[in-house]
């Protein structure tokens, strides 16, 4: 028996992957990446980049249409619907990432539920969480291709990578196309991909993840009508090794074999508690220890007290900002955020908005922040820790250390917290009952019979959005 190709592993595993072999593990965890994405990217409706990419979406049209997240009279295409949901979602870098590095659910949730609403037969809940999951173990397994995505990245942002690969792979599941029309998927949504790592802290940056959920959703559509691409682009450094230095690809196991099974089951994913890079949730709970330590010692915090703040990262230049001077620039700042931590005792989503930014209190600490990058704190999600030193004019020294922080996959949130958490995001945008509602959808979705349920309650606005 011949052995099969890379890409040809991949679309034979597309394919013929199904709801039976999801486990408890996989489902549970894939629903609260669902819910935790939902969240998020109705908080995102109300950002600025996603108004500038609704209105020019708008001046699409098409006979089919979609659900845009906290809209209720709005709908689109439904390519521009996944394109504009999914930049929603990483419009405050709000969503779930991944070890090696990525975001792997805002690229393929919102090109689904844009699917799901178009297509003429509705795939139930159970066909959502399958392709769901397919797209995601794409990203898993494309990752796993190279030692360099296992660090912060350096030359492109993961999620525009691997991103667009989950949205075709999980696109081509909902369509039920054949394994060589998956293959084809792959390879055209391949010609998408790759954004410069240059357009983080940026309003682009959220774009890498609409233009992954858009595309990828693109490049099935054109697979099922016939579009070919190589079909050996896994294969090839000249193919999808394009985008890492160190490209060793390996086949997808056989699904229906014993060796098969879901990366998801073995690596969980992070859920962040603030908008903001990664990295800024060790610096951050850091900061706040060592803040109650100085309190605890001296009895009361004053920022005239210290004289210098020391923080100890690992090196990464994208996140080392030491002036942000706007929303997405404090997203990836060392020192804006332990800095906003220790004057505030708290981040939030408000400590990020221009107002605090521009406070004079701020600028003042942030004067007196140092960085150092000790060669032992390596650039890895999985193994980064961040210091926290503070110095008083007094001579006094407070040092706190976060090695893993509450929402790591190490740590993980609590149910309760990942419910609350939606919940204050969604609140802010949809009424009670569409709250409600997709929470209770999110977590039944296996026993749902038809999944364009969920976005009638994503568009269940608390008032007219």
């Amino acid at each position: 028996m011949l052995r099969k190709g890379i890409t040809e592993s991949f679309g034979a595993a597309i394919h013929a992957l199904n709801t039976t072999q999801l486990t408890d593990g996989v489902i549970n965890r894939s629903k609260r990446m669902m819910l935790d994405t939902l969240g998020v990217g109705l908080l995102g409706t109300r950002t600025a980049v996603f108004n500038k990419a609704l209105k020019y979406s708008q001046s699409f049209a098409s006979n089919e249409r979609s659900s845009v997240w906290g809209k209720s009279r709005i709908t689109l295409p439904p390519p521009y619907a996944a394109f504009v949901n999914g930049i929603a979602v990483h419009s405050m870098d709000f969503d779930d990432t991944w070890h090696p590095a990525t975001h792997p659910s805002g690229a393929v949730l919102p090109a689904l539920l844009a699917l799901t609403e178009s297509l003429p037969s509705r795939p139930s809940g159970l066909d959502l969480l399958l392709a769901f999951n397919v797209g995601i173990e794409v990203q898993g397994r494309l990752l796993k291709f190279s030692r360099e995505a296992y660090n912060i990245p350096e030359r492109f942002h993961p999620p525009s990578v691997v991103g667009v690969m989950g949205s075709a792979a999980a696109s081509a599941k909902l369509l039920g196309l054949s394994p060589a029309q998956c293959g084809h998927a792959l390879a055209i949504a391949a010609s998408s991909a790759g954004a410069p790592l240059a357009n983080a802290a940026t309003q682009t940056k959220p774009l890498h993840i609409g233009n992954a959920a858009r595309r990828g959703l693109e490049a099935a559509q054109l697979a099922q009508m016939g579009l070919e691409g190589n079909p050996a682009i896994l294969d090839m450094d000249c193919g999808f090794g394009v985008y890492y230095r160190d490209y060793s690809p390996s086949a997808m196991p056989d699904s229906t074999s014993r060796d098969f099974k879901w990366i998801l089951e073995d690596q969980d994913v992070a859920f962040k508690r603030i908008p903001a890079h990664l990295g800024m949730h060790w610096v951050v709970d850091a900061a706040l220890e060592a803040r109650a330590m100085l309190k605890n010692t001296v009895g009361n915090f004053d920022l005239s007290q210290i004289r210098r703040v020391t923080l100890r990262v690992p090196a990464s230049k994208y996140i080392d900002c030491p002036l942000p001077a706007t929303e997405h620039q404090a997203r990836h700042s060392f020192q804006f955020n332990a800095c906003s931590a220790l004057l505030d005792n708290k981040v939030t989503v408000s400590s990020y908005s221009q107002a605090q930014i521009n406070r004079p209190a701020l600028t003042e600490i942030l004067s007196k922040v140092k960085v150092e990058t000790p060669t032992v704190n390596q650039p890895s999600f999985d193994k980064m820790y961040c210091e926290v030193e503070l110095e008083t004019d007094l001579g006094q020294s407070f040092v706190a250390r976060c090695d893993t922080f509450y929402g790591h996959w190490r740590k993980p949130l609590s149910q309760e917290d990942l419910v609350e958490k939606f919940s204050g995001h969604a609140s802010s945008v949809l009424c009670t009952e569409g709250v409600e509602g997709v929470i209770d959808v999110v977590g039944n979705i296996e026993e749902v019979r038809d999944s364009s349920v969920l976005g009638s309650y994503l568009r269940m606005t608390s008032s007219q959005h």
